[in-house]
């Protein structure tokens, strides 16, 4: 890779000026180089109006163009995993297996939308024909389907390098709907943001579209996000990050002459609930799958348990014990930047100092590497304190002694909305599960069961979301096809020519998709 540290506008390049800044390896905890330049507003400015440029020829084009554009970006994406594996795990302290992983649901993710738009039902066509007879009003032609939006706005998250940021699932979603992509690259991972902006660059040149299908802005600090939210040409923002950085995003929008929607995902505690039967059966096993599950990535998952809610009885203490073995004996690891591992370490105190949770692990956190925590405090305790249920970015948990199913449930009961939750059953807790079931439902995105949270598969059937805040519109998903329909809205056509309108509502429906006809799903 020969980067220049320089932003990507359409086909040119940033020039020098901007602030400067450099990537981190957290491992070693040094300075990387080369130096990277921060975009200078007028380069904002431009990456915006080509994107407004590109749009109506963009969204314009057939499903099958969309589609080969973004095996185009799949491939280069792969074939790219040397380059990837030279810089990313430095930048990261990732290994390289979990940067060969992420890569390649990148480029999967961009293969699933391809598919989705060669099979086109996502476009939800509705035909009602006209019924010139009808009393006491006849009816006119009506005929919607959903479209781009136009440019979006992608925030590159921290902790993913690859699969939720410059080459992530907002990129990749929106691009599939037709809508041009300004991506904000993560300062954290500078020369990765790069590498993958180039990629989709090259993809966009080879398939002949208009430059300003794709630009990458990067910046260390919040200013250049700011002005590429606050421009009238960006449609709809794309985000993955905290609470904080979710909603001054959220603000912003709302505060433009037109506001926009920010569809921002912003993390959780993705709480775990042990059925008495379940813990009294199998401590040590659950206890060992979790403790895996939290010191995962050292921690720095959106969908790490944070909080562990267990009924007191049979198997609690050896489950604690073993949780306590698991964790308390797990070197630190680093954390993704020391701005991270900071905070981390803050959270950590934070929860140490309170007179009512008691210490069970606080290893030592050290520089830009984080060590494991876990706090117990009983359920009163965090039904009354919303202290307890906060996030903590890292390998950290509050395991919380509940009396009785009933105090399970109202712990539950008193959640706000989070990505994931999980229930730990055997089949003789069926019946408090049973019960359970629907208050989990009512306040996340995602029910395991016998699982971990850990590992978002990316398949069509995936919601990862949750109502506010694990994401500022609960009722969409950032991963899975139908994470497209963030970045599209209805148009309904009436009465126009057949000629005129888009090859998804004909009456021939030449693409032969599946459409809502006359309140009749059919494919004729």
């Amino acid at each position: 890779m020969s980067g220049t540290g320089l932003s990507l506008i359409g086909a040119g390049r940033g020039e020098p000026g901007g602030p400067t800044f450099t990537g981190w390896n957290p491992t070693e905890n040094v300075a990387l180089e080369p130096r990277f330049h921060g975009a200078l507003p007028h380069e904002v400015a431009r990456a915006c109006q080509l994107a407004e440029e590109a749009a109506p020829a963009f969204a314009a084009l057939s499903a099958r163009q969309r589609a080969v554009f973004l095996e185009h970006v799949a491939e280069a994406l792969a074939g790219a995993e040397a380059e990837f594996l030279a810089i990313t795990p430095k930048e990261t302290g990732l290994p390289p297996a979990r940067i060969q992983n992420e890569l390649g649901r990148a480029a999967n993710q961009f293969r699933l939308f391809a598919r989705l738009l060669e099979e086109g039902s996502w476009v939800d066509a509705r035909i009602d024909r006209a019924l010139p007879d009808r009393r006491p009003a006849p009816r006119p032609d009506l005929r919607s389907m959903l479209r781009a939006v136009g440019p979006v706005a992608v925030f590159g998250a921290s902790n993913f390098p690859l699969a939720f940021s410059v080459a992530g699932g907002d990129t990749a979603s929106a691009l599939a709907a037709g809508c041009p992509v300004v991506a904000k690259a993560h300062p954290a991972h500078p020369a990765t943001s790069e590498l993958a902006g180039l990629k989709i660059r090259a993809a966009v040149a080879a398939c002949g579209l208009s430059e300003g299908v794709f630009s990458l802005l990067l910046d260390a600090g919040i200013e250049v996000g700011q002005a590429l939210v606050r421009h009238p040409a960006i449609r709809a923002v794309g985000f993955t990050g905290s609470r904080a950085g979710g909603r001054a995003l959220m603000e912003l929008a709302a505060s433009r002459a037109v506001p926009i929607p920010v569809f921002a995902e912003m993390g959780s505690i993705n709480p775990v609930f042990l059925l008495p039967e379940a813990l009294a059966a199998r401590p040590q096993v659950l206890a060992d799958s979790l403790a895996a599950s939290i010191l995962q990535g050292a921690g720095q998952f959106c969908t790490s348990p944070g909080l562990l809610v267990a009924v007191d009885g049979p198997g609690y203490e050896a489950f604690r014990a073993r949780l306590v073995e698991k964790l308390g004996g797990a070197p630190a690891a680093p954390m993704l930047t020391p701005a991270i591992a900071a905070r981390f370490r803050e959270g950590v105190e934070r929860l140490a100092s309170r007179q009512d949770t008691r210490t069970c692990v606080q290893g030592a956190s050290t520089g830009a590497h984080g060590a494991a925590a876990l706090f117990e405090a009983e359920a009163g305790v965090v039904l009354s304190q919303g202290a307890l249920t906060e996030e903590v970015f890292g390998s950290c948990a509050v395991l919380t002694r509940a009396r009785d199913v009933v105090e399970l449930t109202r712990v539950a009961s008193r959640l706000e909305g989070q990505l994931t939750a999980t229930l730990m059953v055997d089949a003789a807790d069926h019946e408090c599960a049973a019960q359970l079931l629907p208050v989990l439902a009512d306040r996340v995105g995602r029910v395991l069961v016998n699982g971990v949270p850990t590992g978002v598969e990316v398949c069509p059937a995936m919601v990862h979301g949750g109502p506010f805040p694990a994401s500022s519109d609960g009722r969409f998903t950032a991963v899975g096809t139908g994470a497209i329909r963030r970045f599209a809205r209805p148009v309904c056509f009436q009465d126009v020519p057949d000629a005129l309108l888009p090859a998804e509502l004909r009456e021939a429906n030449p693409l032969s998709l599946w459409r809502t006809v006359d309140g009749v799903l059919k494919r004729e």
